[in-house]
């Protein structure tokens, strides 16, 4: 089995260096119907599929986060600007985040921040988090290389026609371990943050 970690790997630093976020400009300052809000994320998060028939956002799923208590209910069946920039971090967290873990998260966030203005509001959080993370993109690149660098320095020891599989299980599974160290921490900060308001009310 021969692949090309070389290649891939300069695939995954040239993809990594074009990562983008959905700049708030570009939602609508108006109020949006759910099929609305669906296409806009279609439109904007389309990059971040990996398959084309992946669906980044379905009526379903924003129901579900409404009943979860993730995303404020609509007003009058329609979604403001805040809701969409919630919806953004939804989707990201979900990937690695169990739903009422991003509950616990966003509740302080959506409770104080979801209806008010200017530098304290919804948008401006958004975007500073936004720049933190394009920030720290080049960092994210070198870490990526070393770990590929070390992944190939392994197995040195088996045979040739071994020893390309061998590195490349290797390459991932530093990676993988990277994603599961942060996921513990993250989840071992989450539960030192109090219950959400509407969680402690049920009780």
């Amino acid at each position: 089995m021969t692949i090309n970690t070389k290649d891939m790997l300069n695939s995954i630093l040239s993809s990594i260096s074009r990562i983008e976020y959905v700049r708030p400009g570009s939602i609508p300052n108006i109020d949006l119907y759910m099929d609305q809000v669906t296409t806009f994320m279609e439109e904007q998060l389309a990059s971040t599929k990996r398959h084309e028939e992946d669906k980044i956002l379905t009526k379903t799923m924003i129901n579900n986060y409404a009943k979860n208590n993730l995303l404020p209910p609509p007003v009058k069946k329609k979604y403001s600007k805040e809701h969409v920039l919630a919806l953004i971090f939804i989707y990201y967290f979900k990937n690695i985040l169990s739903i009422k873990d991003i509950e616990t998260l966003l509740a302080p966030i959506t409770e104080k921040y979801f209806d008010s203005d200017g530098e304290s509001g919804m948008t401006s959080i958004y975007e500073e988090i936004c720049q933190l993370e394009k920030s720290r993109i080049d960092a994210l690149q070198k870490d990526v290389a070393r770990s590929y660098h070390c992944a190939m320095d392994s197995f040195t020891d088996v045979p040739e026609e071994e020893q390309d599989y061998l590195q490349f299980f290797s390459f991932i599974c530093s990676l993988s371990f990277d994603v599961y160290v942060k996921k513990l921490l993250i989840e071992k900060l989450i539960d030192e943050l109090p219950e959400p308001s509407h969680e402690k009310k049920k009780k």
